[in-house]
């Protein structure tokens, strides 16, 4: 990409100022920002009112260990868990909308679709807080937990494929930018 991923420009700011004003603003009380490869570079945008960041030294063993470190800085007292990659921008009136089913249904999981693929952001119960501690990348993950509750996941519909966007290559980042134009 040239760049870490979360200083890519997006709509005008850097990924990740992005990403945490459309959380905030989408209703999470809190963003835990969780940083490995090149932290110093991207902790100067990591900033505003509920907002902190962690490293995650063991980064390069794969994206458990970055989900494990930001649950550790997540307030014991929260109801829910949001999870967003920062290469998945998502605009405030998605994750207002995944907030609210999530809020409405009080299910384990809520998770946004998109002809019929699930998408992000992912919004996990509370009490299901040590089965996300106890993930790792043998025991599949995020899937394992899914696997775990099928029966109390929400689902909620979008028509927007941005639920599905994943900036993983410099063409989908150029194309994604071309198409979401702000």
């Amino acid at each position: 990409m040239g760049s870490p991923k979360p200083l890519l420009e997006w709509h005008g700011v850097r990924l990740v100022e992005y990403q945490v004003r459309c959380l905030l603003e989408g209703g999470v009380s809190e963003v835990v920002v969780v940083l490995g490869h090149r932290a110093g570079d991207v902790i100067p945008f990591v900033k505003g009112p509920n907002v902190r960041h962690v490293v995650n030294s063991r980064y390069r063993e794969g994206k458990t260990t970055s989900i494990k470190a930001g649950l550790e800085a997540v307030s014991p007292d929260a109801d829910a868990i949001a999870l967003l990659a920062v290469d998945q921008p998502r605009t405030v009136e998605i994750v207002s909308r995944i907030v609210t089913a999530h809020i409405e249904n009080d299910t384990a999981i809520t998770s946004p679709r998109y002809q019929g693929h699930g998408g992000h952001p992912l919004i996990f119960s509370a009490r299901l807080r040590s089965e996300l501690e106890n993930i790792s990348e043998e025991n599949e993950g995020l899937r394992q937990v899914f696997q775990n509750h099928l029966d109390e996941i929400t689902k909620v519909p979008s028509d927007d494929p941005m639920i599905r966007l994943d900036l993983n290559t410099p063409e989908a980042y150029t194309e994604a930018q071309a198409f979401y134009k702000a």
